[in-house]
Formats: structure tokens, C-alpha cells, sequence
């Protein structure tokens, strides 16, 4: 295509989402993530954040990741199968098993590399995937990539997902199930007992992606603790990540060694990426010492009383925030130009606070995001501006 039409096309697509109130831009901090961040010369109380923990500034975290770089240098420099690792690596997934309760895990550079590099190693013309239709849209592109056949189950649905499952299912066909634990857009909590009890019963696999409740739910280990389920009978796959409650950055799939065995070589997210930076295996191992301790149980308990808090006094002011069960908190103001005007007049208040809009979402709304390194003052002044 010539270079000036193609430049016409995509200037008249973005015209067309600035119209539409959907085209997004870039908001750099000039400082550390926090409760309070520096956006352009001002400072804004931030409630945009997974850093649920508080722990991305973490002195702890700040000086484990120096000293990994200092041992082993900036970079990985190749894929961990070519010798890109470091005993740091090996020993973030041991302890990253142990944490959640699994035999083994795999490190992954992301949770979207997780996602798309474990669904299609797992499943593929052989099985039949049962995915929520909320899901995220890496577990999305995860399933697109396997070719397996997938069926979508109503959100949150065990009952429907049920149904599917005798029906859909071919005799004697794998069948894999994919939920998120904690929904990251709308922050309801999958009802993972009873999908569990699903795959008990018709010999289905589980694939939980942990992103959201990892350092937030079961004393940090993540869903299965909270509802607590041990990974036996039917094979648990969990992800989770580093980069949101814990402070640092990649993921991790925990399953037995079995499957982790398999991963390692078909896992083409895994296989074909340059290892994580040895100072984020550091950072990310002070941060799952810290959740492992006393000092991990008192920020989650905080974490929660703020929760509760903001989500006490916005049920008080009349809000919308649909079935909401975790830190994060949408609220509902309208449709699309509702939420970018409601989004501004909160920036111009002192808050961070994104609309969120198609095609990430089909309601518009605003997403609060709460952590254990608010205030009280932080959480009240909120309240105050959106009343």
C-alpha cells in the first residue's frame, strides 16, 4: 500500500475513535508508582494502580533488584533454555510452587506471555476449552492460538458451564476450563469451587489465571487457598504474577512437575524469549519473602480494610459497582462520555482515576483501584470528589 494512503487510513481510523471519545493516550509518571504519582508536574492521588501491596517502591524490592544486578548483571542475554537464567530464576520458581502449593513452576516474562505461551502447549485439536466470556483477552488470544474448539460459558456461570460440558464435549475429548479468579475490569471473584467440582466430575482440567488475587486472596497464595482447594484430582494449572501485588514484573505457571516438564518444551513463549533480568528475580524474591511473613499478612489486611472502606462509602453515596469482591472497584457512571468527563473532572481534582471503555469493556466505567499503601485521607477525599 502506498505510504500516503496508508498514513490517510489510519489518520482518518483515529479520528474516528477520537470522535467516538475511545482513543487512549499515554500518561508517563516522572517518579515511583505509589499512592500519590507524579503526572506531568502535578501530583495525583493514584487509585489506577495494581500495586496492591504498595511493594513497587518497596525499599526491600529496590535493593534486592541492585544486588541481582550487581551478581549477574542488566540483561539475561538469551532464553533460559540458552543458558539466559540464573540461579535466581530457579530458585523464584521453587519458591514460587511452594507458595501456591504446587509441585513446580515455570517463569514467564509477562502474564500475557503466560497465557498465550500455556494455553496452546496444553490444548489443541484433541481438546475441548470452556472459557468465561469475561475473560482477559490474553487467555482470549491464548485460546485463538491453540485451534482448539473453545465454548464460551456465561460469566461467573457454573450452572451453564455445567450444561456445556455434557453437551459440547465429544466422547472420551480432553476438556480444559479457563477462568480468571479475580476479573480484572469488573473485580468479581469466579466461583472456583464450583467449576472445581465441575472438573471433578466430568474429568476436566483447570486453568486459573491468578493475576488479581496472587498477593490479594488466600493469604496471598491465590484463589485456590482462598476457597481452599488443594491442585489434586483433576490437573490445576495456576498463573499468577510478579508485576501486580507483588511489586515486580513477569508470571509464573504452578502445576505439577508433569505438566511444567512439558511446558519447558512446548511452551513457545517460554522456548523463543530472552530470559526476565536477573534483577527482577531478585526483586520478585524479596517481594514473595515479604508476602511469606507477618509483614506480608498485616499489608493484606490493610489492603482490605481500604477496600472495604471505599466500597462502604460508595454504597452509601448510591454507586453502581456491580458484583465487585476485591480491590477492584468499578463504578458505573453512564456510557461512554460519562466516564471520560467523570475521569476528567477527577484529574482536575487531584485524582488518577481512566475511564474504561470499549473495546475493553462493552459498559463503560470508571475502575478504582485500591491499595494498601492508600490512607484513609486518600480514600475519603475520593469520596468526597465523586459525591
Amino acid at each position: 500500500m502506498n505510504k500516503d494512503i496508508y498514513k490517510k487510513l489510519l489518520d482518518e481510523q483515529l479520528n474516528e475513535l477520537g470522535r467516538k471519545k475511545l482513543l487512549r493516550e499515554i500518561m508517563d509518571r516522572q517518579g515511583p508508582q505509589g499512592a500519590a504519582v507524579s503526572v506531568n508536574g502535578k501530583t495525583l492521588v493514584n487509585f489506577s494502580s495494581n500495586d496492591y501491596l504498595g511493594l513497587a517502591a518497596s525499599p526491600r524490592l529496590i535493593s534486592a533488584s541492585m544486588a541481582a544486578s550487581r551478581d549477574f548483571g542488566a540483561g539475561a542475554g538469551a532464553a533460559r533454555l540458552l543458558a539466559g537464567g540464573t540461579r535466581l530464576h530457579k530458585e523464584l520458581e521453587e519458591k514460587a510452587a511452594a507458595f501456591t502449593g504446587h509441585e513446580a513452576a515455570l517463569l514467564f516474562n509477562s502474564g500475557y506471555h503466560a497465557n498465550t505461551g500455556t494455553i496452546p502447549a496444553l490444548a489443541g485439536p484433541d481438546c475441548t476449552i470452556f472459557s468465561d466470556e469475561l475473560n482477559h483477552a490474553s487467555i482470549i488470544d491464548g485460546c485463538r492460538l491453540s485451534r482448539a474448539k473453545t465454548v464460551i460459558f456465561r460469566h461467573a456461570d457454573p450452572e451453564h458451564l455445567g450444561r456445556l460440558l455434557k453437551a459440547e464435549r465429544a466422547e472420551n475429548e480432553r476438556a480444559l476450563i479457563i477462568t480468571e479468579s479475580v476479573f480484572s475490569m469488573d473485580g468479581d471473584i469466579a466461583p472456583i469451587e464450583d467449576i472445581f467440582g465441575l472438573c471433578e466430575r466430568y474429568g476436566a482440567d483447570l486453568y486459573v489465571d491468578d493475576a488479581h488475587a496472587v498477593g490479594v486472596l488466600g493469604a496471598g497464595r491465590g484463589s485456590l487457598a482462598h476457597f481452599g482447594l488443594t491442585p489434586s484430582g483433576p490437573a490445576v494449572i495456576q498463573m499468577g504474577t510478579f508485576s501486580k501485588a507483588l511489586g515486580s514484573y513477569g508470571a509464573f505457571i504452578a502445576a505439577d512437575i508433569g505438566i511444567i516438564g512439558w511446558l519447558k518444551n512446548t511452551a513457545r513463549t517460554f522456548i523463543f524469549s530472552t530470559a526476565l533480568p536477573p534483577s527482577v528475580a531478585g526483586a520478585s524474591l524479596a517481594a514473595l519473602e515479604i508476602l511469606d511473613s507477618g509483614e506480608g499478612l498485616s499489608l493484606m489486611e490493610k489492603l482490605h480494610a481500604n477496600r472495604n472502606l471505599l466500597y462502604n462509602g460508595l454504597s452509601k453515596q448510591g454507586f453502581d459497582m456491580g458484583d465487585t469482591k476485591s480491590p477492584v472497584i468499578p463504578v458505573f457512571v453512564g456510557g461512554i462520555d460519562e466516564a471520560v468527563l467523570a475521569s476528567k473532572r477527577l484529574l482536575d481534582a487531584g485524582f488518577y482515576v481512566p475511564a474504561i471503555r470499549p473495546p475493553t469493556v462493552n459498559r463503560a466505567r470508571l475502575r478504582l483501584q485500591v491499595t494498601a499503601a492508600h490512607s484513609e485521607s486518600h480514600i475519603n477525599s475520593l469520596l468526597a470528589a465523586l459525591k
